[in-house]
C-alpha cells in the first residue's frame, strides 16, 4: 500500500508539483488549499503532512497547532514546504514539533529524499 502525503498549500500549482514528483516514487498525494480544509478531510491513513507557513484561512503554524492535538497525529511527520525561511519562524516551527523544512521552489530529487527518508 503506497504511503499517503498530505499536501497543504493555498498555491495550486505547488501542489500539482509535489503531486508530480511523489506520485511516480510511488506515493498517494491528497491536497487541501489550507489549514482549516486540511484539518477537515484528515484521515488516520495519512503518513506525512507538507504544509506551506502562509496561507488564506488557516496558516501552517495553526494547522500544526491544531493537527498534534489529535493523538493519531501527534507523532506523524510534518515538513515545512515554504517561501518562509527565517531563523524565528524554523524556531517557532521547530518548537511544534516539525520534521523539516524546505524552501520553495525545490529540487526534485533533493525533496524526494526527505520525503522517502521521513516516510519511510
Amino acid at each position: 500500500m503506497p504511503k499517503k502525503v498530505m499536501c497543504v498549500d493555498d498555491s495550486n500549482t505547488i501542489r500539482m508539483l509535489v503531486e508530480k514528483t511523489l506520485v511516480p516514487a510511488g506515493f498517494e498525494v491528497v491536497g487541501a488549499e489550507n489549514g482549516q480544509a486540511a484539518l477537515d478531510s484528515l484521515s488516520p491513513d495519512i503518513d506525512l503532512f507538507l504544509v506551506d507557513v502562509n496561507m488564506p484561512v488557516m496558516g501552517g503554524f495553526e494547522f500544526i497547532e491544531n493537527l498534534k492535538q489529535k493523538a493519531e497525529y501527534k507523532t506523524k511527520p510534518v515538513i515545512f514546504l515554504t517561501t518562509e525561511s527565517s531563523a524565528e519562524k524554523k524556531e517557532k516551527g521547530k518548537a511544534l514539533g516539525i520534521n523539516g523544512w524546505v524552501v520553495k521552489p525545490f529540487e526534485p530529487e533533493s525533496f524526494l529524499k526527505v520525503i522517502n527518508m521521513l516516510a519511510g
